[in-house]
């Protein structure tokens, strides 16, 4: 079904496709890092006038409980974690400030404050405005989006001016698109061609039942639903053989049956639209924005172009991913044509990028760090490899011996996360079994704890029915109904009409059957109470009021807890601990003193707070 439905996307797109004109700049905004923003950089120059015009920079990103965490230390982990992405973005920073420097290519500060107010201004917005809405929406600073995005590309325009010249063809066959005579259609499409030729026949001896047979045959849904009716179809804005015979048909004629995007299509001309009269005024500030529409156009085409191009002529050596080069070149993580590109490059490019995300996950670490010292608690190499097994055995990574599968869980847990096992075990499994540490001896299972996890997991459960509903005088209305009509079938057409939960709505009111201790005590006990083909009264459950109707209790396959003991313990323990860990995390945190300079926050902890708020008494 997915195949069919890509299939007329596909088809639709060939008929009433077209470029979009949408501006560069948000372009970049959306593929912000990484290979498809190789162009958001500035050179060598404009970095340095940018840092000149900025603030000093601090040494110390942040302060945990008085102890600080450097901008040493942070640019450090932010590459440990994005270095190989955003080295090949500082590579190609440094491709095209060369090829810049070469032509004598320079954008002032004046020419950028002109191009963000254009860009502005094809918004429909003021310049705060818009580069407000950058901030929040896309989470990109002024500054950022003057060095990142907008001189890239106004600097690849110069580089490829050549290649950004509209010719008059070009400009006629956009201004036809825009503005020239239209045809108004209705479309059949099928994926079989015999059905297709006898559909067009019967249309070509009948043209006033192309509607219903599009409603009725056609298997593309939106124009089907519309009786065959499309948008208007231009010239030059998609298939040029759509566009070839629809153009060619009379008012009332019915198309030959046309092959193209695997679909058989069948025309039949509605009406033909004639061109759009522009006046005269009006006409040199539309012709001005279709040229710049065209350029922006081939500026997107090109850009891949001219960076192939510079990578093609260029020497280039990635130390990055190669630790013996790395080691022999020490504090070099790349060389571009004899260039040398320095780690402390990267680590700034790093932190710029995901400072403020990378420093949180190292004050989180700090914090546990300083906890672990005050109890004399360690994390060791063997803790690591433990808390990784267990991993592996709980998402039943096993070998044949029934033992967990160590090697196989990290490959599979850093492929689908796309990290690096060193970043897997500093991110996910320190942290855990740091506060496992820090928690160990308060978590306990009783004996209560494994007999309702025996019950939740192997115990009998309610077949039920039910209808849930979100106003009460129609929870009461319904509940009338299925009281004075006590059939199964008829309370599946109550949920079927009036239940708002999907799962019990589309399946005649059928839900997966009720456990105990699944975590809602109130339906639980209510669902429990029902003798076979017993309603309910009105369940109210926070906002939401529920009506069961019992079908029988489950069989239980398993009875005897002593089957399934161990496991169930190891289940119960597992999931308390994480609640105890979230716990004990939480109290540090709210406890702790951060001074967070990078986010510009402070957080004084509750200890502090509560010095502060003593002596603000006295």
């Amino acid at each position: 079904m997915t195949t069919f439905r890509n299939a007329h996307r596909t088809t639709w797109a060939i008929i009433a496709g077209g470029f979009v004109l949408v501006a560069v700049g948000v372009i970049a905004v959306r593929n912000l890092g990484g290979v498809n923003n190789a162009v958001a950089q500035q050179p060598q120059a404009a970095q340095a006038a940018a840092k000149a015009n900025a603030a000093p920079q601090i040494k110390t990103v942040a302060v945990v409980n008085r102890e600080p965490i450097t901008r040493e230390e942070l640019g450090r982990e932010a590459a440990r974690r994005y270095g190989e992405g955003v080295l090949e973005s500082v590579i190609n920073k440094h491709l095209i400030a060369e090829e810049c420097r070469k032509l004598n290519i320079t954008i002032t500060e004046t020419e950028i404050d002109a191009e963000i107010e254009n860009t502005a201004k094809k918004f429909s917005l003021s310049v705060d405005r818009w580069l407000g809405l950058l901030k929040d929406e896309r989470n990109v600073t002024p500054a950022q989006y003057r060095t990142d995005i907008v001189w890239p590309t106004m600097a690849l325009r110069r580089l490829a001016a050549s290649r950004l010249e509209v010719t008059q063809e070009e400009f006629d066959k956009a201004w036809q698109s825009e503005f020239g005579p239209k045809v108004k259609c209705r479309m059949i499409s099928v994926s079989d061609r015999a059905l297709a030729e006898e559909l067009r026949a019967k249309a070509a001896a009948n043209p006033e039942a192309f509607a219903d047979l599009a409603k009725d045959f056609s298997e593309d849904p939106n124009s089907a639903a519309a009786r065959g009716l499309i948008p208007p179809i231009r010239q030059h804005m998609g298939a040029p053989e759509v566009e070839q015979l629809v153009f060619a048909l009379k008012e009332g004629e019915v198309s030959q049956v046309l092959f193209t995007a695997n679909q058989y299509l069948i025309f039949k001309c509605e009406s033909l639209l004639p061109a759009t009269q522009v006046e005269a005024t009006k006409q040199p500030e539309i012709q001005q924005r279709i040229v710049e529409a065209i350029r922006e156009h081939k500026l997107r085409n090109s850009a891949g172009d001219v960076y192939k191009e510079l990578q093609e002529k260029a020497q280039i050596e990635n130390f990055w991913t190669d630790p013996t080069k790395r080691q022999q070149n020490p504090g070099v993580v790349a060389v571009l044509n004899g260039q040398k590109i320095m780690q402390s490059e990267l680590e700034e490019e790093c932190i710029t990028r995901h400072g403020v995300e990378v420093l949180d996950g190292e004050i989180n670490r700090r914090i546990l760090q300083q906890a672990l010292k005050l109890q004399n608690l360690d994390v060791t190499e063997q803790d690591l490899n433990d808390e990784i097994s267990r991993a592996a055995d709980s998402y039943g990574f096993l070998k044949s011996d029934g033992s967990p599968d160590f090697e196989a869980w990290l490959e599979e847990v850093t492929k689908e996360q796309s990290i690096s096992v060193e970043v897997y075990v500093r991110d996910a499994v320190w942290p855990t079994v740091a506060l496992k540490k820090l928690v160990a001896g308060k978590v306990k299972v009783t004996e209560e704890d494994l007999q309702k996890g025996f019950e939740a997991n192997y115990g009998e459960r309610v077949q039920i029915l039910a209808i849930v509903l979100d106003n009460q005088r129609r929870a009461n209305e319904v509940w009338d109904l299925a009281r004075k009509n006590p059939s199964e079938q008829f309370f599946g057409e109550l949920a079927r009409q009036y239940s708002i939960e999907p799962v019990s709505k589309n399946n005649d009111g059928q839900v997966p059957p009720i456990r105990r201790n699944g975590g809602q005590p109130e339906l639980e006990k209510a669902a429990f109470a029902l003798q076979p083909g017993e309603l309910s009264g009105l369940i109210n459950i926070g906002r939401q009021t529920l009506i069961l109707k019992a079908l029988g209790r489950t069989k239980p396959t398993i009875t005897d807890i002593s089957v399934v003991r161990d496991e169930l313990y190891k289940d119960i323990h597992e999931k308390k601990i994480r609640l105890e860990m979230a716990k004990q995390f939480d109290a540090l945190k709210e406890e702790a003193q951060i001074d967070n300079f990078l986010a510009n926050t402070t957080q004084m902890g509750k200890k502090m707070e509560a010095a502060a708020r003593q002596q603000s008494t006295r």
